[in-house]
């Protein structure tokens, strides 16, 4: 019962219900900030399809003081690309692309390899703040 309870103060268990990541379940280390590339779950501040609240993982692209630049609708990360901003999403609605410049401090740029996925290139995910990560996500499977 101690293990359990010490495991649960510890760790969450995050499901990704979409194709937008490879893996489907994640164990989430709560207050471990990851760094760049890792998995990174977040809650989600509302707005879209999804209730304010749920978690989200998606993959750490961008810290605070790197740069966020454009070139057409592409993404890129410190030169890096990390993705390509859609105009419409899949039932016709139409995407903002998101924000570009310097990340300030505390704020996090986040990607995922999916043409489809709700992220950083997308206003109305945004850049995520520290405040919303809840730790590294662990792909089980």
């Amino acid at each position: 019962l101690l293990a359990a309870f010490l495991f649960r103060i510890q760790f969450t268990f995050g499901i990704n219900a979409s194709p937008s990541l490879p893996c489907h379940l994640f164990l989430i280390h709560l207050g471990e900030m990851p760094v760049r590339d890792d998995y990174v779950a977040f809650t989600w501040h509302g707005g879209g399809p999804y209730r304010a609240g749920i978690t989200f993982v998606k993959i750490l692209a961008g810290l605070p003081g790197d740069t966020v630049t454009t070139s057409g609708r592409t993404f890129f990360v410190n030169d890096r690309p990390v993705g390509v901003a859609k105009p419409t999403s899949r039932t016709g609605a139409p995407l903002e692309p998101g924000p570009v410049g310097t990340l300030p401090e505390g704020r996090y740029y986040v990607r995922a390899p999916y043409p489809d996925s709700l992220d950083s290139r997308y206003a109305i995910t945004g850049w995520i703040p520290r405040d919303r990560i809840i730790g590294r996500a662990y792909a089980l499977f």
